[in-house]
């Protein structure tokens, strides 16, 4: 029953947050593509999350959002590392060798990583037989996406597994943090946690930049800076908002559709704004891998976050791709 002078929530705000995180984070990684035009790849998730976490955890606490206390920031520190230095940056990285439609697809793997962390960890949860099927009907479609270009051999060949290579480091590091968040979790918002670990994150990602020497080759385009502006305000805080909304009014299970919505778009600007190539193959693998997708979150009988991801407890792992 709603109480005097309350309002129930519009479901059309509910379902439009919800378009808007399949969309945001669907072009994000055309985003990226684009930025590293120009930008290193380890100045644009550090400009990014460091700017992004200052001005969100700014605003959430001028609205009154406790500050994360000095015992909880080691525990956001190493979800930075794991979400954002290698979640993140393997995207990134990966995206220097292959397209930004295959990072999608082969990113969208991350679930499968989940299930198999959370089996090799005490009292995790244990593997059944449609989670085994889930993984190796994946598998057989990153196979399927990868296959043909190690075939051909050569410098291509090099590239697509230095590219696959670093999105499996990202899965594994994406897996892992969230495994840790589950099981520490920090009594702040779950905007508040976003903002802790996108700080801890852009640190962290300068820091590599500068050991790896990115700053000298650091310039600004028109297209990159607007590429990096919206990856840090579209990607990191308007669709993070829109997630939390759209958890809060709509079923878990109908949110975490975005997982499934995201490598289509990515695909598809690809192939439309950076000539990307596209085939009768690629559509397939990608029904392979989501199948495959849908088969491991179905045997969890909860959907399982992508790496684009939010949860409701802190300090779980921001989701923002």
């Amino acid at each position: 029953m709603v109480q005097s002078g309350s309002h129930p929530p519009d479901p059309r705000r509910a379902w439009l947050a919800w378009g808007t995180v399949c969309v945001i984070w669907g072009t994000t990684y055309l985003a990226i593509k684009v930025a590293l035009t120009t930008i290193p790849p380890f100045l644009i998730g550090g400009l990014r999350y460091l700017t992004a976490g200052a001005i969100l955890g700014g605003v959430l606490w001028i609205r009154g959002d406790r500050v994360p206390s000095r015992p909880m920031w080691p525990g956001f520190l190493l979800l930075g590392l794991l979400m954002f230095g290698v979640g993140n940056g393997g995207v990134v990285w990966a995206e220097v060798w292959i397209d930004s439609g295959l990072a999608a697809v082969v990113i969208a793997t991350t679930p499968f990583w989940m299930v198999g962390v959370e089996a090799l960890l005490p009292h995790g949860e244990r593997l059944t037989w449609r989670h085994v099927a889930g993984l190796l009907i994946g598998f057989l479609g990153i196979v399927l996406l990868v296959g043909p270009s190690l075939a051909r051999g050569g410098g291509h060949a090099s590239r697509t597994i230095a590219g696959v290579v670093a999105l499996q480091l990202a899965c594994a590091g994406w897996a892992a943090g969230s495994a840790y968040g589950k099981r520490h979790a920090a009594r702040v918002s779950p905007g508040m946690s976003a903002a802790a670990q996108m700080l801890c994150g852009g640190v962290v990602m300068l820091a590599a930049a500068t050991v790896h020497g990115e700053w000298a080759q650091l310039r600004f385009s028109g297209a990159s800076t607007t590429a990096l502006v919206y990856l840090t305000l579209a990607g990191s805080i308007a669709a993070f908002a829109a997630y939390i909304y759209a958890l809060a009014h709509l079923p878990v299970s109908i949110v975490s559709l975005y997982a499934y919505i995201n490598p289509i778009i990515a695909v598809a600007l690809g192939t439309l704004l950076l000539g990307e190539a596209f085939d009768v193959r690629m559509i397939v693998a990608i029904a392979v891998i989501l199948v495959g997708l849908a088969v491991v979150s179905w045997a969890r009988r909860a959907p399982l976050p992508s790496p684009a991801r939010d949860d409701t407890r802190a300090p779980r792992a921001a989701s923002s791709r």
